[in-house]
């Protein structure tokens, strides 16, 4: 563990429950390479899909002000369809500096649905979010959404990602109750609607019944913090690569070593009051 010292040049936060938000964090990465990249996990509330909304309502805003405080982000990015769909404005009225919020990407799957019958996996938080409702309202008005919420694939995909074997009969089964129901046959378009989920896309594919197109919304989450970054931070050359955990780092060797594989290896502790 280190001080956390001065705030990089350009820097970003990119903040989930557990791993899964590291998918956002790639993707930022890779459309610009000179930002200075942090990441961090609510490890000490982990996971964030099974936790009531009131629970969530109260914990977000106080991590979201702590680990900004600690780490001095330029730019906070919320990595989670189940805490942006939730409490994206509460995040937003305790922090001055931009907010990015992730949010499923039912648009542009609707709007490549050949068939008319979109597939929604995500978490049982973000299936019966009203947030999630609106968007289906507003961007899939002719398009049939079939959602399944699973906490099982948020933990498949953090062992998968830790390295730990799992075995394909897993993911199928975990998927399964999306296809097997009503309409699930006519499904051509899946919405990754948990950060973790793009974790395990390989995995998802091979076990589906029949081919689909799997869509997220990483890129679009990496383009809209490019876009809300201040002008004058955007100089080549950041540094980041730190990861910052609400619970003690000695008890998370699993969540250290999936950050390290993804380029954040400066461990510290963020604690939360």
């Amino acid at each position: 563990m280190s001080d956390s010292g001065n705030p990089s040049t350009g820097s970003v936060l990119v903040f989930d429950s557990g791993m899964g938000g590291l998918t956002i964090a790639r993707e930022i990465m890779a459309l610009a390479p000179g930002l200075a990249v942090d990441y961090a996990a609510d490890s000490g509330f982990f996971p964030y899909g099974d936790k009531s909304d009131a629970a969530l309502t109260a914990r977000l805003p106080a991590v979201a002000r702590a680990l900004v405080e600690q780490a001095r982000p330029d730019v906070f990015v919320i990595a989670c369809n189940t805490a942006s769909t939730l409490a994206l404005e509460a995040v937003r009225d305790v922090l001055d500096i931009p907010v990015v919020g992730t949010v499923p990407a039912i648009k542009p799957a609707a709007g490549q649905s050949e068939t008319g019958v979109i597939g929604l996996l995500a978490t049982p938080g973000t299936v019966r979010r009203a947030y999630t409702a609106r968007l289906i309202a507003e961007f899939a008005k002719k398009t049939k959404v079939i959602m399944h919420g699973s906490v099982e694939l948020v933990q498949l995909a953090e062992e998968q990602a830790s390295g730990q074997a799992v075995a394909l009969e897993a993911f199928r089964k975990a998927q399964r109750p999306l296809f097997e129901a009503d309409g699930g046959d006519q499904i051509d378009t899946v919405v990754l609607a948990c950060t973790h989920f793009p974790l395990i896309r390989g995995e998802l594919a091979a076990t589906v019944p029949h081919p689909v197109s799997f869509v997220d919304s990483g890129e679009a989450i990496a383009r809209q913090t490019l876009r809300v970054m201040p002008v004058q931070t955007l100089s080549p050359g950041a540094q980041g690569g730190r990861v910052f955990l609400t619970s003690a780092p000695e008890g998370q060797p699993r969540l250290i070593e999936v950050c390290r594989r993804f380029g954040f290896s400066d461990t510290q502790l963020c604690s939360v009051t």
